[in-house]
């Protein structure tokens, strides 16, 4: 797999091999490994701090894009890869030189002396091989800044050892690893610290200033949107909405609520799957720019989902009715997309969000089916139903509707997608605690079943009763018996 011996001479290719290098492995096109660091938030930051007559060294996974992005920006491109085959690839596509081999045997001797950029926006793990002895993050940091200029910017990610994943789905990969989960040295470890303040703790100890910090979502190394604060509420639902999409299939937790709530309680930053760390330039505070909606507000959903779980009534019976009079009056387009989790409300106004799946329906249909949506994503969600019978789709989107002055009738149900009856929370978490609530619904309405026959025999052995009964029976007798003779 691997190959320790050096090569000064450059190939036709401009690749060199410096050993430690991997012969049969791609970090581009991997068959069971992360895939390398890509995507929007990346592509901007390095739009934001690189500049045209900057040399660039990058190290470690990146995709063919970002690479392409580079090589058209900066004066020199000098990138340093562990697999033969991804360094070939890189060598051929692009003009930029390629250094084929491990961190550990990345010396002065290799490329230029110091670089004015240093991007390692996959972190050191990917870094060194299965030869690698040992190369402690905090060495493999340092590695990195003894190749940095003067003055010069550095750009680090690090994946979170506990992120939002962790508590949304179960990693597989504990009991059946990965190819790329080589063995580690007992007495080294190539991932970060655990935990934002640790890695913070040690990029200050190694005497690096850091300007921006990003916490990236829902991937490192697919991040679609990545921001240096995560304690506003329209981002919280920027958040959740990335990670709900890419954790769509079954989970322990639901991940667009479970995420909800953990940047409401101030760990948005923390349980980041991962971190950009920008050292030695500034940077924007949001990437992609207008990934967050500006002006104030929080979504309707929000609101609604507030109000059932402390049971308040009034709020819905306010809530409902202003939101269907707003969806009424706007055009079919901006209707058609207006769902509660799609629409801001800044407790005057309403705006939209961002895109949502576009219904064809019009009139009451399509307030209707935009209720439904509702009905459908807090039955998913496990939420609280401040109704104790009747929480099937229907009908909770006809008590919703009913506040609004409309009856669902089988018509406009039909308008309703994914109509069934049987709805499922998402998360293994929300699944107990619906069937909780039923149970205990159940348990409710057969005590009071209980204590309705209880009071009906108390009433049957009661004297006024059987008196009652004693008069009306030979009454009865006499009536069946003039019917007989009528017919």
């Amino acid at each position: 797999m691997t190959s320790d011996q050096s090569s000064e001479e450059t190939s036709p290719a401009r690749s060199v091999m410096i050993a430690g290098e991997l012969l049969n492995w791609s970090d581009l096109h991997p068959s069971d490994a992360r895939p390398a660091v890509g995507g929007p938030v990346a592509a901007e930051l390095l739009a934001a701090v690189v500049r045209p007559t900057d040399s660039v060294l990058v190290a470690g996974p990146h995709s063919l894009e970002l690479l392409e992005q580079l090589a058209k920006t900066a004066a020199s491109v000098d990138v340093l890869a562990r697999s033969a085959p991804d360094a070939e690839e890189i060598a051929q596509a692009l003009d930029v030189r390629v250094f084929c081999g491990t961190l550990d045997h990345f010396g002065p001797e290799h490329g230029e002396a110091s670089y004015d950029v240093v991007v390692a926006l996959d972190g050191v793990p990917r870094l060194i091989g299965p030869d690698t002895l040992v190369l402690p993050w905090a060495d493999g940091l340092a590695a990195l800044k003894s190749r940095l200029a003067p003055g010069g910017r550095l750009l680090l990610g690090a994946e979170n050892s506990f992120g939002i994943e962790r508590l949304v789905q179960p990693d597989p990969t504990i009991t059946v690893p990965r190819d790329e989960d080589w063995p580690a040295d007992v007495r080294g470890d190539a991932a970060a610290p655990a935990g934002l303040k640790a890695v913070l703790s040690a990029l200050q100890t190694a005497d690096l200033r850091v300007t921006s910090t990003y916490a990236l979502f829902p991937t490192l190394v697919e991040a679609s949107v990545g921001l240096s604060s995560v304690d506003q509420a329209l981002a919280a639902a920027v958040v959740a909405r990335s990670v709900a999409a890419r954790f769509s299939g079954p989970t322990l937790t639901d991940p667009y609520r479970t995420t909800q709530e953990a940047v409401a309680a101030g760990l948005g930053m923390e349980l980041a799957p991962g971190w950009f760390f920008v050292v030695g330039a500034e940077s924007p505070g949001v990437l992609p720019d207008g990934a967050v909606p500006a002006g104030p507000g929080v979504l309707l959903e929000e609101e609604l989902f507030t109000a059932l779980r402390i049971d308040d009534h009034a709020a819905l019976r306010r809530i409902i009715p202003a939101y269907v009079e707003w969806l009424r009056g706007q055009d079919a387009a901006t209707a058609a997309v207006a769902s509660a989790d799609n629409v801001i409300s800044d407790g005057t106004t309403y705006r939209l969000f961002g895109t949502a799946p576009a219904l064809e329906s019009t009139g009451d249909a399509l307030v209707v089916a935009q209720l439904g949506r509702f009905a459908r994503r807090s039955l998913e969600a496990g939420s609280r139903q401040p109704w104790a019978v009747g929480s099937a789709p229907r009908d909770l989107t006809a008590r919703l509707a009913s506040m609004a002055g409309i009856s669902v009738t089988d018509e406009l149900w039909a308008a309703v997608a994914d109509n069934n009856e049987m709805i499922r929370p998402q998360g293994s978490a929300e699944q107990l605690a619906t069937i909780a609530r039923l149970a205990q619904e159940l348990a409710d309405a057969s005590t009071q079943a209980t204590w309705f026959e209880g009071q009906l025999k108390g009433i049957r052995r009661s004297k006024p009763y059987r008196v009652g009964q004693a008069v009306l029976n030979p009454a009865r007798v006499v009536v069946k018996r003039v019917r007989r003779v009528v017919r």
